[in-house]
Parts: structure tokens; C-alpha cells; sequence
């Protein structure tokens, strides 16, 4: 139900809606707007990624921010080297 994300969440997904026309560094954005951590942000945005709530409010977003992140984790796994032992 769309009613499930909170008003954290909705602007969690707003802010990465809106962050190409955002100048200045993410971090400090993430801070001004809403008052926490980027550490903090990425673990919620990836929390909030994973559901099925925020699919349903923002199907484009979530698939784009979860290719994104499949992406960026299957390069990560490519270059780790492999050792047979």
C-alpha cells in the first residue's frame, strides 16, 4: 500500500527524483534537506529500494536506482580476484 512509506521515505525518493538539477555535492544536500548522514541515507535508500511500497509509488525510479545498484555490485564482483584453494 502506498500508504506504508513514510514521509522520510517519500522525500528519500524525491531527492533522488530531483538530483541531476541539483547542484553542489550530494552529501550536503542529503544533510540540509534531511538532517542526516549520507551513510545513514544510502542504508535507508537501499532499505527503501528493496520494497515492494516504493515500487508501487515510483515504479521508474526504483527500477533505474535498482539496475543502478546491480550494476555497480556486478562490477564490484568482476574485479574481485578469484583464489582456488
Amino acid at each position: 500500500m502506498l500508504g506504508d512509506l513514510t514521509e522520510r521515505d517519500r522525500a528519500i525518493l524525491a531527492l533522488e527524483a530531483s538530483w541531476p538539477r541539483h547542484g553542489g555535492a550530494k552529501e550536503e544536500i542529503i544533510r540540509a534537506q534531511l538532517g542526516m548522514s549520507a551513510a545513514r541515507y544510502y542504508q535507508l535508500l537501499g532499505r527503501l529500494i528493496e520494497s515492494d511500497t516504493a515500487l508501487e509509488y515510483d515504479p521508474m525510479l526504483v527500477r533505474r536506482l535498482r539496475r543502478i545498484r546491480d550494476t555497480r555490485a556486478a562490477g564490484r564482483t568482476a574485479r574481485t580476484p578469484r583464489f582456488v584453494g
